[in-house]
Order: C-alpha cells, then structure tokens, then sequence
C-alpha cells in the first residue's frame, strides 16, 4: 500500500497537480510513510521541492543534489544603510576564497566554490527586520524592528551533487545500499552548508565594514534525518519541531520569520520559501514581455538587486513566486508555525556585476 500523503495549503494556495502527482509517485515507494507537503509545493527532478517524506527506506534523490542548502540569519551592525552605497560595496561572492584563509577543518576537505553563494534562488541579503509579530520571542533571539540582519542562502557548492552523483551513477533512484556511508557524506556536506553560510556572511560584513554577529536561525532544507528508526527526507522543507526558522519571500516582498512547531502529521517540518508558481522558462519568456531589466533591479519595496546576469533576474523575479503571505497563512493556519517578525530587503545579491569589458561582450 501507498504512504499517507498531506499537503498543508489552503484553498486559495497556488499547487500545480504536478507537485502533488509526485508527492504520490513517492509514497509510492518502497517502504515509504508518509509524504506531507509544505504550502510552498512545487514540481522537482525526481522529488517534489516543498515536502518531507518519512520512510523506512533511505532515498538519496529525496534530498537531491545541493545537500545542506540553508537559510541562516545573521544580525549586523551598521550606522546607516542607503541601499544605493552598499550595493556598490558588496564584494564578489562567484570568486571562491583561498581555503588557508579559513580557519579549521573544511569538511570533507570540499575546497571548490569555498565562499560563493551559487545561481538558482541562492542569494545574500541585507534586510531590516519589518514588523514585530511577537515582540517576546523577537526579543529573546535579541530583535526589534529596524535592525540590520543579513540573510544568507546557499548550499554545499556542488559538494552534495558530487554525493547524489556517486549514488546514482550505480543505483539510479533506488535506495541507499549503505545507508551509513551515505549519511557519514550527507553530514559532512550539512556541515559545509553551514560554514559556507557563515564565510559569505563574513565576507559581505568585512567589505561593508560592519559588525557581525553570529546568526539567530541556520537550519537546513534539504537533508536528511534519522527519526523513529526511520528516515526523513526534506527537499525544500525546514525542520519544524521547536525551531527558528526564515521562510524566505521574494526580492520584492518580505520574509518572515517563524516560530515553528510542526508534529508529525507534518513531518515535523514547515515551509522553506514562498516557493516557485512558474518554471525557469515560463518566468523568462513572461517577465521579458512585462518588466524591463531596470524594473527588476529595483524591486516593489524599494530594494535593490545585484545581478549581472540578464536571465537569472527575470528567472527569480517576485512574480515567479508565490505570494509569501499566503504560504505564512497556510502554516498558521494548519498550526505548524507561529510569525515572529518579518525582514525586509535593502540590498539582495544574487550574482556579480558585469564588468565593462562583459557589458560590451553581451
């Protein structure tokens, strides 16, 4: 018999049938569960991006290739923030750094992209945080409204592809055959996400020359988690039993920050992001005939994008999302997080500036 399968959206949410055809396709699997998806459901390769599934099977291609993708939120001090100065400042995140800079061990020894914050929905992000929801648990991670906070999403820089890759080139979709080697490289490329998180941090603080702090949430969206003598697989779906965690929105919109406390029924998770409505193409072909690059560049509330590359903007432009708010409601709705706060972007980057002599070539 199939798994269980629960999807945690309203009425009103934007789920393409495709998302939840795959959420069954893997409850269909052997030794699978219970699949639930998040509000911010969406078609992946080979797994639906937005869900947690519970199996007593270990699946790679559950979690995908970019393994310990995360959000983390770091608070930052700065005495004025004018979009316009500092998204000229920040420095450029596609050039890796060189590994003696770093101190301590770089897990698994994983040195390429070390520093960078990769293409897709990656970025770096200068925000303030917006409206305080819950003024008592804000304060308790140390924020009021009008701090600096820098948000950072990135992952494991083609270490956890390299992973998925030696898996699949001998068992395809099927499962682990040694589920314990599997996880001994997983962790490592969790561990990377994290410290990866922290360098770019480090970096974009260093050229603004601002005060770092060390960050309030870091959790992982795409892992997987021994629980209950089973496993958990998240592919684009935080962990939700008594976390922190940013539910990322859009460059035009806020993101939120939550209290999670999500239970089983949910896979113990919450949502990661808005979540994507469009596809690569359709976002590209629609946003050339409605916005201009310009447009892009300086989004609905004011911010300003950093992004040399012409199609990756119209790509991860706000209208390819879902409405943030709605994926909030959905959550609270079904009682899996409470809001604390949002953060609103200034300064979101997403890939270097072309350079003059780059500017000409295009």
């Amino acid at each position: 018999m199939s798994a269980t399968v629960t999807v945690f959206a309203g009425p009103g949410s934007w789920i393409e049938s495709d998302a939840v055809a795959q959420c069954h396709q893997v409850a269909a699997l052997d030794g699978m569960l219970h699949v639930a998806g998040m509000p911010d459901l969406h078609p992946g390769k080979g797994a639906p991006i937005g869900a947690a599934m519970a199996s007593t099977v270990l699946y790679p291609l559950l979690v995908g290739s970019d393994i310990g993708c995360g959000i983390a939120v770091f608070p930052i001090g700065l005495k004025r923030a004018v979009p316009e100065k500092l998204a000229a400042k920040f420095p450029d995140l596609d050039v890796p750094l060189d590994p003696d800079l770093v101190d301590g061990e770089i897990p698994g020894g994983h040195v390429e992209g070390l520093g960078t914050v990769g293409r897709g929905n990656h970025f770096v992000e200068l925000a303030k945080v917006g409206t305080v929801l819950d003024e008592a648990h804000a304060a308790r991670l140390g924020l009021a409204a009008g701090d600096l906070v820098l948000v950072v999403h990135s992952g494991s820089r083609g270490f956890g592809e390299r992973i998925l890759r030696a898996h699949t080139e001998v068992h395809g979709a099927g499962p682990a055959a040694d589920p314990a080697a599997y996880l001994a490289a997983h962790d490592d490329a969790v561990r990377w996400g994290s410290l990866n998180r922290r360098l770019l941090a480090a970096r974009v603080a260093d050229a603004l020359g601002a005060q770092l702090s060390e960050p309030v949430v870091d959790q992982c969206h795409n892992l997987a988690e021994v629980r209950d003598g089973g496993y958990l697989h998240r592919k684009g779906a935080a962990p939700g039993d008594g976390r922190d965690v940013l539910v990322a929105g859009t460059r035009g919109t806020p993101s939120y920050l939550v209290a999670a406390h999500a239970g089983a029924e949910a896979n113990h998770s919450v949502a990661h992001g808005a979540g994507r409505k469009m596809s690569r193409a359709d976002a590209l072909r629609r946003g050339k005939a409605k916005h201009t690059v310009e447009e892009l560049r300086r989004t609905p509330v004011g911010s300003l994008v950093v992004c040399g590359d012409r199609q990756l903007l119209f790509e991860e432009a706000p209208t390819a999302y879902k409405r943030i708010e709605q994926v909030i409601g959905d959550l609270e709705a079904h009682g899996l997080a409470t809001p604390v706060a949002t953060t609103v972007p200034l300064v979101t980057y997403k890939t270097a500036e072309a350079g003059p002599r780059e500017r000409r070539r295009r």
